[in-house]
């Protein structure tokens, strides 16, 4: 049998750290590392789109520089060619006519100059429908010279060859038409590139800002949900909801830190629990010698063991009504401490709510009378299914938080009403009111605001928390309600059926 539970306990190991290796490799260890991969994952696209881009307008700009390069030198060679084959021609007839061979000087000048410029449009026309017609300039350009060396000893033949200088410019004409056609077809091509390039440029930017939107808002949920899972944490923390443990989901160091704050909810849970557990214990010592004090009050106010002067009576009345006092605050003790441990059993019956609010206006007759407090109770017979004496501690304790409040010869307000399946219940005082830093904090346990009358002895800060606890047992809520004028209003809210009841 160990062998069997020690080879569980293995593989449970087992398991456990090849789930937290695979955690180490899907996680990384830091938050800025999380980062950084974030913004390189977000920018990869853009540089991408920035290198591409780049290329193309390069090749583009090369492209342009390249075909303007050509245009120009063919444009400028055809002109040259036309230039050189006029002078030619006009050598040529110059020679004829004066019969004076040494003036051909200029032709073989302007041929040698056509030759060269023929030569270099060759090695820069791109398009072999030019070279083509280069070539045949060329060939007629040398067969005409060809034939001028052979009549060179009688300038009379030179004649018949002015006629083929005619051809020789038209066939020169039409190279340089031709140049210009394809220049602007040249044009008409980069014009598209241009287009085509703009266009791939378009559709990058359509394509590549959603979806880097996209990966940028995806990467911030990401990276934001451990931090959030924080601040949750943190915040249950802070309004005493240590039930729940800290788990945290993310780089190895905000693992940490949850892990931290775990042990600081399992430290505060149990640092509770103590508490609890010692108001609980302190309650219950208190209560049997508190017994014996109150009796024994009581049997001196009542004179049992004899008259008392009028002294002597003042003094068995202060000790009946502290004893009376300090009894409560200590049943406040005991049902904080009941609450906080989750063993308030609610006994629910069918009830009218008026009954139990004039119950406890008969209970706090004596204070309402001492202070002269005028009470103005709206309150039509409302049934509700309750734990009536649970119902009552909180009417009990927000009647005797408003008397408290109160000026002397002040009136409180109470009303109830029927909304839907929900009861509303409102208590109005006109006394000094709640403190505006204190709103966030009268339902804390222990709490005693600032607002608090000097001819009044402190409380224990749990009427009001205790109140809420009940109401909330009952699938309700206290709420404080603003309002215009002096005083506190406070809403309690009870639902007219159980919700846990099934139908």
């Amino acid at each position: 049998m160990r062998i069997a539970i020690d080879y569980v306990t293995s593989n449970t190991d087992d398991k456990s750290d090849t789930i937290r290796q695979t955690e180490l490799r899907h996680n990384p260890r830091s938050f800025l590392k999380l980062i950084l991969l974030g913004f390189s994952i977000i920018g990869l696209p853009l540089i991408a789109a920035l290198i591409y881009s780049a290329t193309r307008i390069d090749q583009l700009a090369e492209q342009s520089r390249k075909t303007v390069y050509q245009a120009t030198q063919i444009t400028h060679g055809s002109s040259i060619l036309i230039d050189e084959i006029i002078d030619m021609e006009r050598s040529v007839q110059h020679a004829h006519i004066l019969e004076d061979l040494s003036l051909l000087k200029g032709y073989f000048q302007a041929h040698v100059n056509f030759e060269k410029t023929a030569i270099k449009l060759l090695e820069v026309s791109p398009h072999l429908k030019q070279q083509l017609l280069l070539e045949k300039l060329r060939l007629f350009e040398t067969t005409i010279f060809r034939e001028i060396l052979a009549s060179y000893d009688t300038p009379q033949n030179l004649r018949d060859l002015l006629d083929q200088f005619a051809s020789l410019l038209i066939l020169a004409q039409d190279f340089s038409t031709e140049n210009y056609q394809l220049i602007g077809q040249n044009v008409n091509e980069m014009s598209e590139m241009a287009a085509h390039a703009r266009t791939l440029v378009e559709w990058e930017l359509v394509i590549l800002i959603p979806f880097v939107i996209s990966l940028a808002l995806t990467f911030s949920v990401f990276m934001a949900r451990p931090l959030r899972q924080l601040d949750e944490a943190i915040y249950n923390m802070g309004q005493g909801k240590l039930s729940s443990a800290v788990r945290i989901n993310g780089p190895e160091n905000l693992k940490y830190l949850g892990s931290r704050l775990d042990w600081m909810r399992r430290r505060l849970l149990k640092l509770e629990e103590q508490k609890i557990l010692f108001l609980r214990h302190v309650s219950h010592e208190l209560k049997t010698p508190l017994t014996a004090i109150r009796e024994g009050a009581n049997l001196l106010a009542e004179g049992i063991t004899g008259n008392l002067n009028k002294k002597q009576q003042q003094i068995a009345d202060i000790l009946h009504t502290s004893s009376i006092q300090l009894q409560k605050r200590i049943e406040d003790l005991l049902s904080f401490s009941a609450l906080q441990a989750d063993k308030t059993a609610l006994i629910k019956q069918r009830t009218n709510l008026a009954h139990i609010i004039t119950n406890i206006l008969k209970d706090q007759n004596l204070s309402i009378m001492s202070r002269k407090i005028k009470i103005e109770l709206t309150s039509p017979d409302l049934l509700l299914e309750c734990d009536k004496q649970k119902i009552g501690i909180i009417i009990d304790n927000l009647l005797s938080n408003a008397i408290k409040f109160s000026p002397q010869g002040g009136s409180i307000k109470i009303s109830t009403i029927q909304i839907g399946q929900i009861i509303q219940l409102d208590i109005i005082d006109n006394g000094i009111g709640i403190d505006i830093t204190d709103e966030d904090k009268i339902f804390e346990p222990f709490y005693q605001g600032r607002s608090i009358p000097n001819s009044h002895i402190r409380g224990t800060g749990l009427g009001l928390s205790i109140a809420r606890e009940y109401a909330l047992a009952h699938g309700g809520d206290i709420e404080l309600i603003k309002h215009i004028g002096q005083g506190a209003h406070l809403r309690l809210i009870l639902p007219i059926h159980d919700p846990e009841a099934q139908p």
